[in-house]
């Protein structure tokens, strides 16, 4: 099991193989929609209930994805507004330079 939670936990660091993750699965549900036809299929009250709950969970999983980026975003502010780079810039010029007055 915690071989599982380490690997969920590294998958969802990387963006780019969740975009990967999640083009695949839009493909393959575009791909599903004349299988489910053809197949008759769209007329399964199985078939329907599980669409369903994967949109209901994918949606779910989008939002919380969109909630982590704020989050992320919004520390990201929080760090620049207590240590903005115009300070940072300003000490690091008077730490370097040696300015006197002239007589």
């Amino acid at each position: 099991m915690a071989l599982v939670k380490s690997l969920w936990a590294s998958v969802q660091g990387d963006p780019t193989f969740m975009r990967r993750v999640n083009g695949w699965l839009t493909i393959f549900w575009i791909a599903m929609i004349p299988i489910s036809l053809i197949t008759g299929w769209i007329s399964s009250v199985t078939y329907v209930a599980v669409l369903s709950l994967w949109a209901l969970v994918s949606g779910h999983w989008s939002a919380w994805q969109a909630a982590r980026v704020e989050v992320a975003q919004q520390a990201e502010e929080q760090r620049r507004e207590s240590d903005p780079i115009e300070q940072r810039v300003v000490d690091q010029l008077v730490a370097q330079t040696d300015l006197q007055i002239a007589d």
